[in-house]
């Protein structure tokens, strides 16, 4: 049986003391990136052609690190072991916690014996997260319709609980994470960086910097998220088939099932929006996320902890330490929808397998609110993968009913089946041949 180390490991802290929210001493809003990079590159970029060229040299750079295995202490995994650009960026390796044709829930560790607790989330598009924050969020005209209110509190960062403000951050943390890439230090890592970069570091640094190890691991970081920021084919193409129909390069057949997922997914009859819709429908930057944090209700992944044999609750927001409040307590970071359909498993935990059992639970977490508000009785919906009750929320504290339970309206089967094609739609074009070609010919793909 493969052991997690104990509990759940935090990769770094973050840079920012926060106090409102539960956390920012900042309430302001800032403007959310859009179709250009250039909003999502602003740790990185400068005004002049210099500073573009750098970039693209630390990116290159960064590009060679994020395939590294020498920056684990066994020299058996990188960065893209965990974010597999073949798969969507996310870890594809097989454990012992892998169910059959499905990616892990949890990741295995360098040591080949840890498993982690909670599922990789994808790489790609992650540069446009904005810098974790406490701030208001305006939602879009068809969620106001539909009374739902603008949002309040922690946004953006990375990983699920946001303890990293940027991607600079986000990269500074697996190389010395036990249950990750598993180095003893910063300085272990250098050394290791000395052997093979030292000369490309220096050209892009300064000729003293491996004078300073933590100067050397920054950079090492700035390079890795320089390559994530500024590779568009690679991180965020925009080019799936709801990209090319916005361009006039693909149509969308009127009577598919695919075109119905569509116009479910987007009505303001239907809350799927309100938390994965930043811009405004025909935004040709739409990340399909709101950077919002919220606690939907997710149960323990029982299967994944029968392995790791972790028993602490995952208390989400809160593993943050710049959060304190309680009120924060269950809440993760809503994640994007693009490449959805070849990304399996679902949740913060990897508990749900396929997508069609992720409309379920959030049909059935409809009516677990509908019951909590009107004290009515409704007709229980099972979970359709193992035919049993869902299981009781792991942080039952803070679950949102209020927004889960916006209105009362279910999808029939035919709907649930027409809303995975339209999530189908949002695979980047390098990754069409990963889907189904049975239901990409159903959906009228």
């Amino acid at each position: 049986m493969k052991k997690a180390v104990a509990g759940l490991v935090l990769s770094g802290f973050v840079s920012i003391l926060v106090v409102g929210c539960g956390g920012s001493s900042s309430s302001s809003h800032e403007e959310q990136p859009k179709e250009t990079v250039i909003a999502a590159c602003r740790d990185f970029i400068g005004t002049d052609a210099e500073a573009i060229t750098n970039i693209k040299m630390k990116a290159v750079l960064g590009k060679q690190l994020f395939h590294d295995k020498n920056l684990s202490l066994e020299m058996n995994q990188s960065c893209a072991s965990c974010h597999s650009p073949g798969r969507g960026f996310i870890d594809d390796r097989v454990n012992d916690a892998s169910r059959e044709g499905i990616a892990p829930a949890g990741s295995l560790g360098d040591n080949l014996v840890s498993i982690g607790d909670r599922n990789a989330p994808t790489a790609a598009y992650a540069a446009f997260s904005p810098h974790f924050k406490c701030g208001t969020r305006s939602r879009v005209a068809s969620q106001k319709t539909s009374g739902i209110a603008d949002y309040e509190g922690f946004l953006g960062g990375q990983f699920w609980d946001g303890r990293e403000p940027n991607l600079k951050g986000q990269a500074g943390g697996p190389p010395i994470n036990p249950g990750e890439m598993n180095m003893p230090s910063k300085a272990a890592v250098v050394a290791r960086l000395k052997t093979n970069y030292q000369e490309k570091f220096q050209e892009l640094y300064s000729v003293d910097i491996f004078d300073n190890d933590d100067a050397v691991y920054a950079a090492m970081s700035e390079s890795i998220a320089a390559f994530e920021t500024s590779d568009k084919e690679e991180f965020y193409p925009f080019d799936s088939k709801y990209d090319r129909s916005l361009s006039g390069d693909y149509t969308f057949s009127p009577s598919s099932k695919a075109s119905l997922g569509k116009a479910r997914f987007f009505s303001s009859d239907l809350t799927c929006a309100a938390c994965h819709q930043l811009h405004e429908i025909g935004d040709k930057g739409e990340i399909f996320t709101s950077f919002e944090y919220h606690n939907i209700g997710v149960p323990v992944n029982t299967y994944l902890r029968s392995f790791n044999e972790v028993t602490k609750l995952d208390e989400g927001l809160l593993n943050n330490p710049a959060v304190i409040a309680q009120t924060e307590k269950g809440k993760f970071k809503v994640p994007t929808l693009r490449n959805v359909a070849v990304t399996a498993p679902y949740m913060h935990n990897g508990i749900f397998n396929e997508l069609e059992t992720v409309i379920h639970f959030y049909q059935h977490a409809k009516e677990k609110a509908l019951n909590i508000k009107n004290d009515t009785l409704v007709e229980a919906i099972n979970n359709p993968e193992t035919g049993l009750e869902w299981g009781e929320a792991e942080i039952g504290d803070n679950v949102e009913h209020d927004l889960l339970g916006a209105n009362d309206i279910n999808l029939n089967d035919r709907e649930v089946e027409a809303m995975v094609c339209f999530l189908m739609s949002l695979t980047d074009a390098r990754y069409e041949t990963l889907l189904d070609p049975n239901k990409v010919q159903n959906c009228g793909l």
